[in-house]
């Protein structure tokens, strides 16, 4: 059975080596901020700077690892049915977003939502690691400027890791509505544990 993640909350599952776990825009052009942490040592997290320095690129790609802040594999994109649009450069949001963005009040947030994820689990981190946003689309411009673009993934699209070392997987349906990068409203995600190949 799928673990569903609502609209603009996350949900964290367990993942053991050789394990292939798989997360699932239910509805279309819904971004998800994904971030995994070593089973042993929460402390060592997916790091998207030390994964774009091991691969030499700016954006993920079929077949290729993620590592860890102490540069182990953690992770291998081995499936994608989506456009392939993907984004290893914009932190995950937080409440000191939601404030610059003129929001007074509360508003939800990816970064919160990893820390009420992980307090399920009886697991807490120090610093929210820059995810990777699966199904943003944030094109680098000659200049060096980027580009705030609404996902295209279309219902039912997915993309799958497969894990290189135990781990804890995290997702947040991105409550981002502000700048348009999920379109009206942000909508739900599953995340599916698949049996290892």
């Amino acid at each position: 059975m799928p673990v569903i993640v609502p609209a603009r909350e996350g949900r964290a599952v367990q993942v053991r080596a050789g394990q292939r776990v798989r997360v699932t825009d239910l509805e279309g052009g819904q971004v998800g901020d994904v971030f995994a942490f070593a089973a042993q040592d929460v402390n060592e997290h997916l790091s998207a700077s030390h994964t774009r320095a091991a691969t030499s690129r700016l954006f993920p790609a079929h077949g290729e690892r993620f590592v860890t802040d102490r540069r182990r594999p953690i992770l291998t994109l081995v499936g994608d049915t989506s456009p392939g649009r993907h984004d290893m450069l914009i932190a995950a949001c937080d409440p000191e977003r939601y404030r610059a963005l003129g929001v007074a009040g509360f508003h939800a947030s990816c970064a919160d939502n990893l820390a009420r994820s992980l307090a399920g689990l009886g697991l807490a981190v120090a610093v929210t690691p820059q995810p990777v946003n699966v199904f943003m689309r944030i094109p680098v411009a000659d200049d060096g400027r980027l580009s705030w673009l609404t996902a295209i993934s279309r219902p039912g699209d997915a993309i799958t890791f497969e894990a290189a070392m135990d781990c804890v997987f995290v997702v947040s349906a991105c409550p981002q509505e502000l700048v348009g990068i999920n379109g009206h409203e942000p909508t739900p995600l599953a995340i599916d544990l698949l049996r290892s190949e």
